[in-house]
């Protein structure tokens, strides 16, 4: 019986981003996290500031994965809409968050005080509930199975490590890494065969990436298996090893 695979999708909301002022880091850094849970990060879009581009993409990466999170635009800023647009996307009011507010009150009695702009930051789609921010007070926002939060990576991290056991999901994937000074085009046939030898009888995953480089004047490749299954995973690298060696290619475990 084929294992439940759990999926997730990612939007990258802001313009700093797209004109390449920014470079996203959370996207291995939430690629990552979520493997430990049990989920994979099946899609990433990355969107400009704007309210329909956004409403879109929520609606359409959400109808076809188990989660989706958002990073980018909840701040105190008149162009932060991101809760805005994901609360048009789900056909619910805009509302301050008790809580997100007692919180912000605290945060910023020494900080200057809770002003128009730094209240925005406790607005919410109606009905959602917070995502705990210990490094700047503004919580993230989860709503249902949406996790809208910063784009700060750091805050990023904060709130992912609230998350953490707190989402359903299958096996965290494993994954093995072997090297070999070899062209990848001259083993692409062997990669291709022992991945699917070892499919498994019970629907368990395997898969195969292959990653090429080039060093020392020599062509070489990376390859890593992954499965949440760690027999079928050790068996998989047991059986390409022994293959490539026996093309006359050995390999170097955990990668060259």
């Amino acid at each position: 019986m084929n294992e439940r695979i759990w999926t997730a999708a990612l939007i990258v909301i802001g313009d700093e981003i797209l004109s390449g002022r920014t470079q996203d880091k959370n996207i291995a850094q939430l690629a990552s996290w979520l493997n430990v849970q049990g989920i994979r990060l099946a899609e990433v879009r990355v969107v400009a500031d704007v309210e329909d581009a956004i409403v879109e993409a929520v609606n359409a990466l959400r109808a076809r994965n188990d989660y989706l999170f958002t990073t980018g635009g909840i701040g105190p800023t008149h162009d932060d809409i991101t809760v805005d647009a994901i609360a048009k996307a789900l056909g619910v009011a805009v509302e301050v968050h008790p809580d997100a507010r007692a919180t912000l009150e605290r945060y910023y009695e020494t900080r200057g005080g809770l002003t128009d702009a730094r209240l925005r930051m406790a607005r919410v789609p109606a009905g959602a509930t917070l995502i705990e921010n210990r490094v700047s007070g503004a919580p993230g926002i989860r709503h249902g199975n949406i996790f809208i939060m910063a784009g700060v990576p750091h805050i990023t991290a904060g709130m992912l490590d609230a998350l953490t056991g707190t989402l359903e999901g299958g096996r965290p994937v494993q994954s093995v890494t072997l090297g070999c000074w070899v062209a990848e085009s001259e083993v692409a046939d062997t990669l291709r065969s022992v991945e699917k030898d070892h499919r498994g009888t019970d629907g368990g995953e395997v898969s195969i990436g292959s990653y090429p480089f080039f060093r020392d004047g020599r062509t070489g490749a990376n390859f890593v298996v992954r499965s949440p299954d760690a027999d079928l995973l050790e068996a998989c690298v047991t059986d390409l090893a022994a293959r490539l060696t026996d093309l006359g290619h050995p390999v170097t475990r955990d990668g060259i």
